[in-house]
């Protein structure tokens, strides 16, 4: 089905819209500094926020289409989270196949290789349909000498009506000890993600329209 030209993903109320200046990302660290006077809790905050920077600058670097993010605190402790939505097309004459993203997808910047944990499947979007999907806790660099670990998933999204075209979904959370509820929840915010014509009228594989979100 032809027609679409726009996207649409609902993020959950505390995430927000990348703020490329830095100073809303600047406010939250300060916030959960002064939550704590445990000199290991306050080396671990810096370095999740040194990784919500590295973030920004990559969707930056990448061009996304949309980036968002959260740094909130609980009772429990701080949760971040990154989302980012970028256009692939795949070379003419090349098909979006498993060997293709084994390749491509999901293979960690620090390291040039996939992690052990990487998993490449198929899954139902209920307005898009079929799409393939690679999870994995990947290495990303921060500086020359630190790396750090996100839990990613990524979800390759067929444009209706242009088979060469993709629109990825990214996902990326450091709380590895939450690996199952971290993947719920970006599984949970991916499956909203449906295609929509200038107009506004909805292109997918469901019946129902979707409820508003954040438009690229």
């Amino acid at each position: 089905m032809s027609g679409a030209r726009r996207f649409l993903l609902d993020i959950p109320d505390l995430w927000q819209q990348v703020d490329l200046s830095g100073e809303e990302l600047a406010r939250t660290r300060a916030k959960a500094l002064a939550s704590t006077d445990d000199p290991r809790e306050k080396a671990r905050i810096n370095d999740m926020f040194r990784q919500g920077r590295q973030v920004t600058r990559a969707a930056r670097k990448r061009g996304a289409l949309l980036a968002a993010q959260t740094a909130t605190m609980y009772a429990e402790g701080l949760f971040m989270a990154y989302g980012m939505v970028f256009a692939v097309t795949t070379p003419t004459g090349q098909e979006l196949t498993l060997p293709v993203l084994s390749v491509q997808v999901g293979v960690s910047s620090a390291t040039g290789v996939a992690p052990k944990d990487r998993l490449i499947t198929s899954v139902k979007v209920p307005h898009v349909g079929t799409a393939a999907r690679v999870t994995g806790t990947e290495v990303t660099r921060l500086t020359g000498d630190i790396d750090v670990k996100l839990l990613t998933m990524h979800t390759m999204m067929p444009v209706p009506g242009d088979p060469q075209d993709f629109l990825v979904v990214t996902l990326a959370s450091p709380i590895l000890p939450l690996k199952n509820e971290v993947y719920d929840l970006f599984d949970a915010i991916t499956s909203t993600f449906r295609f929509v014509t200038d107009d506004g009228v909805q292109v997918s594989a469901g019946a129902r329209t979707g409820q508003d979100g954040l438009s690229g």
